[in-house]
């Protein structure tokens, strides 16, 4: 079955059919948590999360987390900690030296010891940087590599599968199917979903919500496409703590979050969406 969806769609209920048939037929869900901080990924591993995407400045998002960071909560999870591997926000075309602090980043990943890396490159053009991509996920290896959503913003998304497909050590395509959220771009992620080789898997990411998960999960099963594992950053909003304050004075650009207001992982949506996906 072919089903187009529009944000409209999202306001209508699953019908009962539907969410029966994904009670008993549906196999579990994996969700891979994306986090900015320590404490929402002690948040997510606790409230059930199977796997932490670990980034700093989700607000741009998501860029290269500090080592610091990364060495925490390796010694703190027991779940896999696949790491950003960014240099800055904006567009994904890198220079040289861009390129270099990459690579280094991946090797002080590796000396850490987390399960993976995600990351992605592309060319002037709109295309896959083949031999760059190349390298890192080389370089990253024996470690896990996720080509993230830098695929989203490709010109041509099936010569970007297939650029994929034939890199060594990428295993897994995190996308929203070059729309912006997962609801929007899902016709796209079920036909890549039907055209990816055994080797590859994609990671349907971007703007999943605990109230459009449903509609997701409803709409995938219609399909007969399986989902296997979702990717959510799922947060809430917590005042600081400071009595003095100077709201006029901000520390970067006056575009972004409040000064006094941090995200941190929401373990009640954390948890209500992991027994969802487990149903």
């Amino acid at each position: 079955m072919d089903v187009t969806f529009t944000p409209a769609h999202a306001q209508r209920q699953p019908s009962v059919t539907g969410l029966l048939a994904l009670k008993s037929n549906a196999p579990r869900i994996l969700l891979e948590s994306c986090v900015e901080n320590v404490e929402s990924a002690l948040i997510s591993e606790a409230n059930g999360a199977e796997r932490i995407e670990l980034c700093a400045n989700l607000l741009e998002g998501g860029t290269t987390p500090s080592a610091g960071m990364i060495q925490i909560c390796k010694e703190r999870l027991r779940i896999p900690i696949h790491v950003m591997i960014r240099p800055r926000g904006g567009d994904f075309l890198y220079t040289d030296l861009e390129f270099a602090v990459m690579r280094r980043d991946i090797e002080a990943c590796k000396q850490i010891g987390v399960a993976g890396v995600v990351l992605g490159i592309l060319k002037h053009d709109g295309t896959i940087d083949v031999e760059r991509t190349t390298d890192l996920a080389t370089l990253a290896a024996p470690l896990a590599v996720t080509f993230h959503r830098a695929f989203d913003v490709t010109s041509d998304p099936y010569v970007a599968l297939s650029a994929l497909a034939g890199i060594p050590n990428v295993t897994r395509l995190l996308t929203s199917g070059q729309a912006p959220t997962v609801l929007e771009g899902l016709r796209l992620i079920h036909a890549l979903m039907e055209r990816t080789p055994p080797h590859l898997s994609i990671l349907p990411g971007g703007g999943i919500t605990p109230g459009t998960l449903p509609y997701i999960l409803e709409a995938s099963a219609a399909a007969g496409v399986e989902m296997r594992e979702l990717h959510m950053a799922i947060a809430g909003v917590v005042a600081s703590p400071m009595e003095f304050r100077r709201p006029e004075v901000y520390m970067g650009g006056l575009i972004g979050p409040p000064e006094y207001e941090r995200s941190v992982a929401d373990p009640g949506k954390v948890r209500a969406v992991v027994e969802r996906l487990r149903r």
